[in-house]
């Protein structure tokens, strides 16, 4: 909008106000004001759940953070989401807990401290598993600290009383309690079977732990000779190096081609065995060769089918992905060099007669990168068949979890479907040790909560639980769970809301639910709002090796973590991958110092207005009852859209009230009376200005909570901290719509002055003939009414204000609901030209008649939509078609002058 400043008194602002006392710096800057502010917060006790009977509780647990480094961008927006529910439900009156705490993060965090360790030339073996794990808690405790200071800087209002770690005490009782009732259940068992083995880190891997990959590799066939001489059957393999644990060849039992040769044997190359010929239901005739070698130990397949025919398993592996004594003269070859050798060795054989490129799919280590590979090991598992259709039969009932958006229930429910078991121990030393003891002597195990009471004829499982057994029970665990008298249990469990990427709907969503289902009966939140990822401009996903990763407190030190904050949380819908831009937190940056500019005028203005001293009832003018309506508007708007999680939406009617409503306009208009004689506007005017900053304050604060708090403990107001403010609620006293209209006309008015200014270089510093048409008594009545604001902002010499007016020659116009604008400028309007601009200004009303008239001609519409959705379109036909007609006039006017 044009400001009045260009044509206003040369005494300056800073000279009306440099008697005003005021603790606000003149610039904005964040690392000023972010500084210290946090620390007060938590002093300040502002954050803590207080156990209060009078409030409804509302609980979020944070998603633990692992306590292996840096909290990249991800955590940033997961937190801020989690931080605006919070400080939105602490001022709507809830008890909040925001429960705070972080993961051990087994195999990542045990590898970060084995290469910490190797650098400095020592093994954990040197150190043996007591040793190695106090060197583990050092890291924790020192990486641990330093998330919190991430936590600080970011502003997360969590509740440090209450801080939680998954191998704390509490929670490894929860542990071992959850283990023990599982397995006398029946829900855990302990058996060999194929499992994902990763041989960097030496451990197993779940399922989901492994991520599947292109590669580049080949088909080698060969042929395995008849041990009776007759001929050869053909196979293909994309593993050489396993068939040293070959222990049959399979072939489908209705196979023509090789149905005479089931029960007969081969002589397995290299190494000599004869090995049998078994049918099988489950080989692929029309694949390949129809005959499929048989590894039981080193493919999960392989493994099914060895189990159907009472074949031998011949693990030929170390657990380092090297060879072991099983593969004769390949011992202690690492698996891939032995797959060139045996390969050579194959090939002067005369055994290997094709090798076929070939792209493939293969499992790789989410932790270390390594090639997964298929490994049969005496493992524990959780049965999930009966965990996972408890929790499935409480979806689609009102005891099911809200996916939001809904579509990520369905992802949820095909996963828990077509669950298999989970692989729970994982061959590490940090971890939550499996609790079953093994007999030295009889190898009876024994599992319960407590070791063995002869404890020195036991020896514990040295293998630990997989990180997410512990953090699936972090809802309830951290409230005191399993004593179920907890204080915190009964009052805050379940809790409300959980905040959670879409990529960990599988290892973390899915797997709280059934554990709570299980132990506790119920759902452990109610709500589960799902963001997408953050990735780079381009769209990429930011990675290590892309170098496009961003540290978001580099972006804090930058611009401030306000600015950081509003753009992580209003830069998407839910569900949907946020691409980062600092060009974009910059323009928030300088959103944030309009805001300060705006609130540092209103507070120099307000003359020491004192709470106490705030009147809203002297008389208003049309700008005062506007801005009080279009606040209650934004109010109300805000708090439904907060409430269904659409923060992008709240973002922009939020940036649209304070830059375009408040600083724009209000402000602008509010100097009439500030700078005026009038004491009693004066009055009037500070008190809303103090009264509508209060209150955006407060809806801003969630997003913007140092700027907010800031400016709000310089306001006049009621109450130590803006974190425990109550949220807005709309006045319906403070509601004038017909005064909304009103200012609406003014506003388009004043748009259309500058405009028409703008295309013929006319500034507004010089004064100009306007005249306005007003189309009936009601509208002519309102311009009247509000002249003083169409001279002071249109800057005319002479204006006009009629229902009866002649259009004058050579004049530019422009028409707005209700009103025609000319503006005779001789001299300077080319009748051509403006003919031209009027036949576009047509085209636009003519495109908006067409769209609007669709849209009242499709049934569906009408029947479907709300009626005030119908009426509000209708409204809009009735004003385009006027403005359509009108401007159609117009031109004709023109063409015959």
């Amino acid at each position: 909008m044009y400001r009045y400043q260009e044509y206003q008194d040369n005494e300056s602002e800073e000279n009306r106000m440099e008697n005003q006392e005021i603790q606000m710096s003149t610039k904005y800057d964040p690392n000023t004001i972010e500084k210290d502010r946090y620390d007060w917060w938590v002093k300040g006790k502002f954050f803590e759940a207080k156990d209060d009977p009078n409030k409804e509780p509302y609980t979020i647990v944070i998603p633990p953070p692992n306590v292996t480094g840096k909290l990249h961008l991800g955590h940033a927006w997961d937190t801020t989401l989690q931080d605006i529910l919070t400080r939105m439900k602490r001022m709507q009156g809830y008890d909040v807990l925001w429960l705070p705490g972080m993961d051990h993060a087994g195999i990542a965090t045990q590898a970060k401290v084995e290469a910490k360790l190797r650098e400095e030339g020592v093994s954990k073996y040197d150190l043996g598993r007591d040793k190695f794990v106090e060197e583990t808690w050092k890291w924790k405790e020192e990486y641990a600290s330093f998330i919190r200071k991430q936590w600080s800087k970011i502003g997360l209002g969590l509740d440090y009383s209450r801080e939680r770690f998954t191998l704390d005490e509490g929670l490894s009782d929860a542990v071992r309690k959850v283990f023990v009732t599982l397995y006398k259940k029946g829900l855990i068992y302990r058996g060999e079977y194929i499992i994902n083995w990763d041989p960097a880190t030496k451990t197993a891997l779940s399922d989901i732990e492994v991520i599947y990959k292109d590669v580049q590799g080949a088909f080698y066939h060969m042929k395995y000779p008849l041990a009776d001489g007759t001929g050869s059957i053909e196979i293909a393999t994309t593993r050489p190096e396993t068939m040293l644990g070959d222990t049959a060849v399979a072939v489908h039992p209705e196979d023509e081609r090789y149905k005479h040769l089931i029960g007969k044997t081969v002589i397995l190359p290299i190494t000599g065995r004869e090995i049998p010929i078994v049918g099988d239901d489950y080989v692929d005739m029309e694949f390949g060769s129809g005959a499929v070698k048989i590894t039981p130990a080193h493919d999960p397949n392989d493994f099914e089918i060895g189990n159907r025919h009472n074949l031998e398993r011949i693990l030929v592996m170390n657990e380092d992905g090297t060879m072991n004594d099983k593969s004769g003269k390949y011992e202690g070859m690492d698996r891939f060099e032995c797959r060139k050798q045996i390969v050579k060795d194959l090939q002067e054989q005369g055994v290997l007669f094709k090798i076929e490129e070939h792209m493939h799919s293969v499992g790789h280590s989410e932790r270390s990168g390594a090639v997964v590979e298929p490994y049969l090991s005496t493992q524990w598992f959780v049965k999930m068949a009966p965990l996972a259709e408890a929790a499935v039969s409480m979806q689609g009932t009102d005891a099911g979890v809200q996916f939001v958006p809904e579509r990520f229930e369905k992802t949820y429910l095909r996963w828990m479907e077509n669950i298999r078991d989970w692989c729970i121990s994982r061959q590490l030393w940090w971890g939550h040790r499996i609790p079953a003891w093994y007999h030295k002597e009889t190898g009876e195990i024994h599992v319960d909560i407590d070791p063995p009471k002869d404890i020195e004829n036991w020896e514990q499982d040295n293998d630990v639980l997989d990180t997410w057994f512990s953090s699936a029970l972090w809802p309830f665990s951290t409230m005191g769970w399993p004593d179920t008298d907890a204080d915190d249990y009964k009052r805050y469990y379940p809790t409300n809301a959980l905040v959670t990427g879409y990529d960990i709907i599988f290892f973390w969503v899915a797997r709280m639910i059934f554990q709570a289902k299980e132990f506790t009966g119920q759902i452990p939140f109610k709500d589960v709002l799902i963001h997408g990822l953050v990735r780079d401009e381009q769209g990429r996903k930011m990675s290590k090796s892309l170098g496009n990763g961003v540290d978001p407190m580099d972006v804090i030190d930058k611009y401030g973590a306000d600015s950081l904050r509003y753009f992580l949380s209003t830069g998407s819908s839910p569900g949907q991958d946020l691409r980062f831009s600092m060009e974009k937190v910059e323009s928030i940056w300088n959103f944030a110092n309009k805001i300060w500019n705006a609130s540092r005028f209103a507070l120099m203005n307000m003359n020491g207005l004192t709470y106490e001293e705030i009147d809203l009832s002297g008389e208003k003018s049309v700008a005062d009852k506007w801005i009080l309506t279009r606040l209650n508007e934004t109010i109300e708007t805000v708090t439904k859209l907060a409430d269904k999680y659409e923060f992008g939406e709240v973002g922009r009617v939020l940036y649209n009230f304070i830059w375009d409503d408040f600083c724009d306009w209000y402000i602008e208009m509010a100097k009439l009376p500030l700078y005026g004689e009038d004491e009693a506007e004066k009055l009037t005017t500070r008190s809303i200005l103090a009264y509508v900053l209060d209150n955006t304050m407060r809806l801003l604060h969630p997003f913007m909570p140092f700027i907010t708090e800031e400016i709000w403990q310089n306001l006049p107001h009621k109450g130590e901290s803006i974190t425990v403010a109550s949220w807005p609620v709309a006045n319906d006293e403070l509601h004038d719509e017909a005064a909304a209209g009103e200012m609406k006309l003014l506003v388009e008015i004043i748009r259309s002055v500058r405009n028409i200014r703008s295309e013929v270089n006319t500034p507004l510093s010089k004064k100009i003939k306007l005249m306005l048409k007003a189309k009936d008594n009601q509208v002519l009545e309102s311009l009247k009414k509000n002249q003083s604001y169409i001279e002071r902002f249109c800057n005319p010499d002479e204006l006009t204000i009629a229902t009866e007016l002649a259009a004058p020659d050579k004049a530019m116009t422009a028409v707005v609901t209700g009103v025609e604008l000319f503006l005779p400028l001789e001299g300077l309007i080319n009748i051509d030209e403006e003919i031209a601009r009027l036949e576009k200004e047509l085209e636009k009303w003519t495109k908006e008649v067409d769209r609007v008239q669709k849209k009242l001609g499709n049934e569906k519409f009408i029947s479907k939509a709300p009626q005030a959705v119908v009426d509000e379109e209708r409204a809009k036909e009735k004003d385009y078609l006027e403005k359509q007609a009108t401007v159609k006039a117009r031109i004709e006017e023109l063409k015959h002058q």
